[in-house]
């Protein structure tokens, strides 16, 4: 059984989490763009091109660090800038409640 990580700022992302779209949250993509909705607290985020690439990977199932490699293999990126990024990135969908993290150990 998978227990949901309770996430705080000042709680280091593991790259070994799950990344799952939360229950109430819709996605929408036109073209290579998305928006993130929350049905129930109306949070939402739109996504560019990359950031929808990212979010793909992110919620496809696989770690957060099998979606950081396969981004360094897509991207002409540093890896400790891609890092520094992907972690923003999860901290500003857990924030707007689109996410949730998973530990794969329990």
């Amino acid at each position: 059984m998978h227990y949901l990580q309770i996430f705080s700022p000042t709680m280091p992302i593991q790259f070994s989490s799950i990344v799952a779209v939360a229950s109430d949250v819709l996605i929408r993509t036109v073209g290579e763009e998305s928006v993130a909705l929350n049905l129930q607290t109306e949070h939402y985020l739109g996504l560019d091109d990359v950031s929808t690439r990212i979010w793909q990977l992110l919620t496809a199932g696989g770690s957060i660090q099998s979606a950081y490699e396969t981004l360094l293999t897509e991207f002409e990126v540093d890896p400790e800038q891609l890092r520094r990024d992907l972690e923003d990135f999860i901290e500003e969908l857990l924030q707007l409640q689109l996410v949730e993290l998973k530990n794969p150990e329990q």
